[in-house]
């Protein structure tokens, strides 16, 4: 049974899914080298299709996910951004009827588009609602959905086919919704709109508003905080939000603007930080109460917030907690396939199911040969020097023991907002000065900004306080630090809060990566390593031979694993 699974909206993307197991999925952005695009994913498609030697003709089902999305143009600037009341009400005179034919036209050409492109019957095509989708990441890609056991499944994000939060039961591979929030009392458009006001990127730049909020002072904190916390809060059921005011959060950006002058940008970052650990822990913890059930499956954008998850994951009411991994929106491509999957088997009486989510490197693999090529035709031998060698991980390992900076290009490229070791630049944990050096030279990011550690497993507790034994490999999670890892991860820990957001490293996940760390341990006595991205500020982590050269070549990289082969420059 194989399943392509589209998303075509912001952060797109493809899967193919074969028999409930993902064989491929990436995001556009990789292939198209631009940063979180939108629209229709056609060369991810083609990708994930030839990575999975599947033909158009042999697809089954193609799981669209999303009821409506915006065209691409839509994407392109944030003037309706600053929508505020005026446009509220003359927003609420537009008939249900127009909005009728405007989501009917959309689906015509979104789907047109896919029958065009693949050769496919119309009736191959099905849709996959925008929260089921999350919902079905969450739960099936769980490690529990197989166990027959009651999970509570929550979705919250800014929106999407005009909800933003949803409160599921799932039990015996069936997710049954129990509540739903209308987007306009959303959480995540008001978090989106601060980081829009802050002069960054929104669905993009939050986790920088997340990473800044510890350096606020707390006096002026209380002050943002009066202004933000005054939009919404928890509905009476305890398992909903609603807004405060009659302002929706669709257009509330005019009112943070006026209300926030010469409010301190640390402050506001603070104030939006601390409106979503209360909301969503207190919204956590009404629907444990309601429902009974001690174990959380988590997804959409909202739960990308790390220091959210920590926050849930302390409740002495929470068990246990999988937060599916790049949680946006680009995981609905993979949301879809599942959910569609899961439909076939019911309307068919087959058995089978979802394999949960393991390793996830469903990207591309380049054998030595396209390494070979790619190092031929951007002569870059001539430039710099060039060795093979017999242990690539043992050389690494040296060279980050030595104080020097090496960026991994190696295997199957990761999918997701978090580079997990194949793509990834790795520093010694301990070098606090090669934060400089790393954030100005090679990385370019904002100066506040932390890095990340990945750990290995069996010393995870030497580092990490995690005394519910949460299952952290993908970034998705963060930790308080034990004293030990406040010394032996100090540059990869939040400068303020000492906070880390690991990767906890096991050997079955990535064996190339965890021997990297083990050969790092040896020479120091560190079973962990500073590990962030691949890539240039405001562009995606590289994903072919020749990106990770371009990105060697135009910073101040000096060591590149490639494969089996290391670039040094001169």
């Amino acid at each position: 049974m194989k399943i392509l699974g589209i998303h075509d909206g912001h952060n797109s993307g493809a899967t193919l899914l074969v028999d409930g197991k993902i064989i491929a999925c990436i995001s556009e952005e990789r292939l198209s080298r631009i940063k979180n695009d939108v629209g229709y994913p056609r060369k991810t498609i083609e990708a994930v299709l030839e990575i999975g030697k599947t033909k158009p003709n042999e697809i089954d089902v193609v799981a669209l996910g999303t009821k409506f999305m915006h065209p691409r143009e839509f994407y392109l600037n944030w003037e309706w951004y600053k929508k505020g009341e005026k446009e509220q009400l003359e927003d609420e005179k537009t008939g249900e009827e127009r909005k009728k034919y405007f989501l009917e036209q959309r689906m015509t050409e979104r789907k047109k588009e896919i029958c065009d492109h693949l050769g496919i019957s119309l009736d191959k095509i099905i849709i996959v609602e925008h929260h089921s989708g999350h919902a079905a990441t969450a739960y099936y890609g769980s490690p529990w959905a197989k166990s027959g056991e009651k999970i509570l499944v929550l979705t919250l994000d800014g929106s999407g086919d005009g909800l933003c939060s949803t409160v599921n039961i799932a039990e015996n591979g069936k997710i049954t919704r129990i509540a739903e929030t209308k987007s306009a009392a959303s959480l995540g458009k008001i978090y989106s709109r601060i980081t829009y006001l802050m002069g960054m990127k929104p669905w993009e730049h939050e986790y920088k508003v997340m990473g800044l909020a510890p350096y606020a002072d707390e006096n002026g904190v209380k002050k943002s905080y009066q202004i933000i916390s005054g939009l919404v809060d928890l509905a009476e059921d305890g398992l909903t939000f609603k807004i405060k005011t009659n302002l929706s959060t669709n257009y509330c950006y005019p009112y943070l603007k006026e209300k926030l002058e010469n409010h301190r940008f640390d402050w506001i970052a603070g104030a939006i930080q601390q409106v979503q650990e209360e909301l969503v822990v207190r919204w956590v913890k009404n629907t444990v109460a309601k429902t009974g059930i001690r174990k959380l499956a988590c997804a959409g954008g909202s739960f990308m917030n790390v220091k959210t998850n920590m926050k849930i994951f302390e409740l002495e009411e929470i068990d246990d907690i999988f937060v599916f991994p790049s949680c946006g929106d680009e995981s609905l491509s993979i949301g879809s396939a599942y959910q569609a999957y899961i439909d076939w088997l019911e309307k068919n009486n087959a058995k089978g199911g979802v394999e949960p989510l393991g390793a996830n490197y469903f990207g591309p693999e380049f054998p030595e040969k396209d390494i070979e090529s790619a190092i031929k035709e951007t002569a870059v031998d001539k430039k710099y020097k060039l060795a093979k060698e017999g242990n690539i991980n043992k050389k690494i390992a040296e060279l980050l023991n030595s104080g020097e900076i090496v960026a991994r290009f190696s295997g199957r490229m990761e999918w997701g907002a978090r580079a997990l070791g194949n793509r990834t630049i790795l520093m010694d944990p301990r070098n606090r000065d090669g934060v400089r050096e790393l954030n100005a030279f090679i990385k370019q990011r904002d100066f506040w900004m932390p890095f990340a550690p990945s750990v290995l497993a069996e010393r995870q507790h030497d580092y990490l306080i995690n005394p519910k034994n949460i299952k952290a490999p993908y970034m998705i999670m963060a930790f308080e630090t034990t004293e030990k890892g406040k010394k032996e991860l100090i540059a990869a820990l939040h400068p303020y809060d000492f906070t880390a957001r690991p990767q906890i490293v096991d050997a079955n996940f990535n064996v190339g990566y965890h021997e990297v760390i083990k050969e790092f341990e040896k020479l120091t006595g560190v079973g962990a390593v500073l590990n962030t991205s691949f890539n240039l500020h405001g562009e995606p982590i590289v994903c072919t031979p020749k990106d990770a050269i371009s990105v060697f070549e135009r910073s101040g990289l000096k060591f590149l694993a490639l494969g089996d082969y290391l670039l040094s420059k001169k």
